[in-house]
């Protein structure tokens, strides 16, 4: 039976630079230093680079294969570990796809950290690759690429500190909160009473100029434009003629969702807005304030890891995988605290999108293949034993004059 978690050593280089290239990789049990797995394959003639992100590659295959839910990934390429990290640029566009291919590859796994090594502690996977660069300098034919679970040196501890200048870098966490795995919940085609139900209206916040402009607008308190301030006024006429009784408002922190908030508790009665931080939007680090075509030149190899796995965060800032995790905690409180009753939640796009796709029990294709307006309107109800019912997405009807 394989473990939950796996060690993967990783190496590949090419003489020449570009050369006859191969690359090596190691899987290991990290309780005992046990080589569950070895791959080796000749690439023919290519970069250092490319045979590095090949055996990366590669590595994070064989681990899917064992079926295993975290991986700890380890390779003496700085490169390759800091810009699957997030930290560096993705400048070669050759590099590009070899990284969306192993952000992808990451997607399967519960969690994935990355660590740089220094060389003289990834010698078996060194050895693999060389001898994989000796088949395509003699013959280009690829190695055998899986060798029988052996155990080829001493069992050794494989965890513990990393060395100086390493570290471990966070990639993916879970996606759920306990409890929270909404695939799961009861299914039903008869229609069930709304009245034990608590619902949640999620709202939108009214445009502001990044809307406008078409720029990622995260961690920044950018506040309603003219035409925002309108449209929050016809949203919140929207939510008093949706329910007569609203038990509590609660917002984002930031100003463009706080205005809302108020704009809609002042509607339905002057209800308190309560403010929670995990209704903020998602940060999108180092993209903040830039405009989508600005990423796509500056970052076209971190922006397409990152639109193929919500595990993938932005240069220094946050995954949807994290974003859902806080999605999960706002929305368990809420349920616990209002249950049968209505709760109108003024957030921004990623945590809304990430609540509809998990009460649809969705794929993550469902986050790009969704459009939510500014100030748009969705409602949801969840039961107490999980039921799940999803009542409308983002209206927009009540926009029309604005």
């Amino acid at each position: 039976m394989a473990p939950r978690t796996v060690v993967v050593e990783a190496d590949g280089g090419s003489r020449g630079n570009p050369g006859p290239a191969g690359y090596g990789v190691v899987i290991r049990d990290p309780a005992t230093g046990a080589v569950l797995a070895e791959r080796k394959e000749a690439i023919g003639t290519a970069t250092n680079n490319v045979a590095e992100y090949r055996g990366l590659i590669a590595g994070l295959a064989a681990a899917a294969e064992l079926g295993v839910d975290e991986v700890e990934v380890r390779m003496d390429s700085k490169l390759v570990v800091e810009q699957m990290c997030g930290r560096w640029q993705i400048k070669h566009p050759g590099l590009r796809p070899l990284a969306a291919e192993a952000a992808k590859l990451v997607g399967r796994f519960a969690a994935v950290r990355f660590s740089w090594i220094p060389r003289d502690r990834n010698t078996h996977a060194d050895a693999l690759a060389n001898a994989a660069m000796d088949a395509a300098a003699t013959s280009g034919t690829a190695v055998p690429a899986v060798a029988p679970p052996r155990v080829v040196e001493s069992p050794r501890r494989l965890g513990g500190p990393e060395p100086a200048g390493g570290g471990a870098a966070e990639v993916a966490a879970r996606t759920q909160a306990p409890g929270a795995d909404l695939s799961t919940a009861p299914v039903s085609w008869e229609p069930r009473p709304t009245f034990t139900a608590t619902r949640l209206i999620l709202v939108r916040h009214g445009e502001t100029e990044y809307t406008e402009q078409g720029r990622y607008s995260g961690r920044g308190d950018i506040p309603l434009s003219a035409k925002g301030r309108a449209q929050v006024r016809a949203t919140a006429a929207r939510v008093a003629a949706l329910t007569p009784d609203v038990a509590a408002v609660t917002s984002s922190p930031l100003s463009r969702c706080t205005a809302t908030a108020e704009a809609i508790a002042a509607a339905v009665g002057d209800v308190p807005v309560r403010r929670d931080d995990d209704l903020i939007e998602c940060d999108f680090g180092a993209w903040e304030g830039r405009t989508f075509a600005e990423v796509r030149a500056g970052w076209a190899g971190e922006l397409d890891a990152w639109l193929a796995s919500p595990r993938i965060a932005p240069p220094d800032g946050e995954s949807f995988t994290q974003v859902a995790q806080r999605c999960a905690r706002v929305t368990e409180r809420l349920l616990a605290a209002y249950p049968g009753q209505t709760v109108v939640l003024v957030s921004h796009v990623s945590p809304i999108k990430l609540m509809l796709r998990d009460a649809l029990a969705a794929g993550d294709a469902f986050l790009h293949r969704l459009y939510l307006d500014a100030a748009g309107v969705s409602v949801l109800d969840r039961w107490p034993d999980g039921g799940v019912a999803v009542r409308s997405v983002n209206e927009t009807a009540h926009l029309a004059e604005v």
